[in-house]
């Protein structure tokens, strides 16, 4: 781990809202995003959260412009070096406050969006528990296949449907076929379903036709986003074969407006995913040793469900990105190995993410195994997927003893009717 005095739990800021139990933008954290005043036609700027107000990075000499792209690309040292900066800036002995105190701007009173131009996005499949329980629900007899073990599973998916936290996601249309039916038709998918999983937004690129080594992987990363890729289960079940999804995806992928960093997330590393006795080894081209001691993160994400009858969302499920059965390092050395060429922005979705236990299945079609055991809601409502004015809010933790909890914010998405 490459700890370093900004992630002191006993630090503390000046701006005395980050200093508060359960806050999840403590200034162990500083994430960055683009923001502007609530009503205003000003230009979108850089800024970091603290607390619950946002400093304007221009207030530091950093211009972004409308995107992060720039500064995601910069590398992991420059990044490092900046963290630093802002860490001190706003630590509560430091000589700037005064100056910097005007450059605040209460998140209640922003504009938060989309903070990087998505060129291109990933999905990976490296949640082993949702892969298992989706299987068994599928194919009883067979439920994870064969080449799960040996590649890290990923498709290419839709990057200009990846929305910001919020905005309102439209009941997706396409072709349903019952299994009685003797042809499909076009209409409202009735299976929608939500995936709790995280993103993981690519900084400095490599070139078309050059690898990315697994032990420098992470150098090619930014940050993390909280990610729901949204699915409509009935389009895919009709759609899939044999190439996979294609509308029951690209309709909407909602992310978290805060991109925490890889800095930010070093006090949380763990080991790897533990395979089994009979698993096999990975192939040297996704294997390191110290990716093996350190190359995973508990990063907890959890799942909540309003309705029009509920007040307050309830909490559906919580379960942590360490049980993912590949790490990010080998995610990114697989998705180079062919030669494709990662670009500042580009997002690798991690995949649902799951646990073992009935509170920690990240989807509904894990709760409702299928549709066939509706979810029981405070007030007597039932749900078996989601129906239209449901509100999904998604959320990110990481906790560890010695060391200040930070969180992810929100990722926020109501069902609006399907269109004509």
């Amino acid at each position: 781990m490459k700890l370093d005095s900004t992630h002191d739990p006993a630090l503390s800021s000046w701006v005395e809202s980050a200093n508060e139990a359960g806050c999840d933008f403590p200034i162990q954290n500083l994430p960055f995003g683009i923001f502007r005043r609530k009503g205003s036609k000003e230009a979108p700027s850089g800024g970091v959260a603290i607390g619950d107000q946002i400093l304007d990075l221009a207030a530091l000499g950093v211009r972004t412009g409308p995107t992060l792209n720039g500064l995601a690309g910069a590398g992991r040292a420059p990044l490092r070096k900046l963290r630093r900066e802002i860490s001190s800036a706003l630590a509560r002995k430091s000589s700037r406050y005064k100056r910097l105190q005007r450059h605040l701007l209460p998140m209640k009173r922003a504009e938060l969006l989309l903070p990087v131009a998505v060129g291109d996005y990933s999905d990976f499949y490296t949640g082993i528990h949702h892969a298992t329980n989706v299987g068994r629900i599928l194919r009883p007899d067979n439920p994870l296949l064969p080449n799960y073990k040996w590649v890290p599973i990923g498709y290419h998916g839709r990057a200009s449907s990846i929305v910001v936290s919020g905005t309102p996601v439209r009941r997706p249309l396409g072709q349903l076929k019952a299994a009685d039916a003797p042809a499909p038709q076009l209409g409202a998918s009735r299976r929608l379903d939500y995936e709790a999983e995280l993103g993981f937004i690519a900084g400095p690129g490599n070139r078309l036709g050059q690898r990315v080594r697994i032990a420098k992987a992470l150098d090619h990363l930014f940050g993390v986003v909280l990610l729901n890729d949204w699915s409509a289960r009935d389009i895919q079940a009709w759609e899939y074969q044999p190439l996979g999804p294609f509308l029951a995806k690209s309709f909407a992928t909602t992310v978290s407006p805060w991109v925490v960093t890889l800095d930010a997330l070093e006090p949380y590393r763990c080991p790897a995913f533990p395979r089994g006795a009979d698993d096999p080894a990975p192939l040297p081209y996704l294997f390191d040793d110290s990716d093996q001691r350190e190359g995973g993160y508990d990063i907890e994400v959890e799942m909540n469900l309003r309705t029009a009858k509920l007040k307050a969302p309830v909490r559906l499920s919580r379960a942590s990105f360490r049980d993912s059965y590949w790490t990010l390092a080998q995610m990114v050395a697989h998705q180079t190995s062919n030669g494709c060429n990662l670009q500042p922005g580009d997002v690798l979705g991690s995949g649902t993410l799951s646990g073992t236990t009935p509170d920690s299945l990240g989807s509904l079609m894990e709760l409702s195994q299928g549709g066939k055991k509706p979810l029981e809601l405070p007030g007597g409502e039932r749900r078996t997927f989601l129906e239209d004015g449901d509100e999904v809010v998604q959320r990110g933790r990481c906790a560890r003893d010695g060391y200040a909890a930070i969180g992810f914010g929100e990722a926020r998405g109501r069902i609006a009717p399907a269109g004509a």
